[in-house]
């Protein structure tokens, strides 16, 4: 339970540090235009659909994805912590992370398809594909099974 609540409060944080600070607005204010261009050049950019706060649990544990303009992490309870990027590269949807523990589950993934309540992705690793739940306000999502993570 600890490490769960950890998390949430680190999906807070993470929630509040994207909101409004002078850096996220510059990159935040010109992703529309970035995202449209991308399309055309190739380049990464920003994709406002892969914004925000997302959770699936994975073997018993909860995986957070959150993404900040291009900037994303990947948080897994009692495992891999990575960061990276995310966006749009010749018109696909992409994630790339590091992680810091050399894990490999979850290096490259694709997004198959998000809506604003959900996002599937396929990762390149032995994770293969997820279902991602969009958490709003860093709130675990209704619905999310946490039984197996030990109260």
């Amino acid at each position: 339970m600890a490490a769960a609540a950890g998390l949430v409060g680190a999906l807070a944080l993470t929630a509040c540090s994207g909101g409004g600070g002078s850096g996220s607005d510059s990159s935040g204010t010109s992703s529309a235009g970035a995202t449209a261009a991308a399309g055309t050049d190739g380049s990464t950019a920003s994709s406002d659909a892969l914004q925000g706060s997302w959770i699936t649990t994975s073997g018993g544990k909860i995986v957070a994805l959150v993404v900040t303009g291009k900037e994303a992490g990947l948080f897994e309870t009692g495992g891999s912590v990575c960061s990276g990027t995310a966006g749009e590269e010749a018109g696909m949807r992409m994630i790339h992370l590091t992680c810091t523990n050399g894990s490999k589950d979850r290096v490259t993934g694709m997004v198959d398809s998000v809506s604003k309540s959900g996002m599937k992705v396929t990762w390149s690793g032995k994770s293969g594909e997820e279902t991602y739940t969009k958490a709003e306000g860093g709130k675990l999502p209704t619905g999310l099974p946490t039984a197996s993570l030990g109260q």
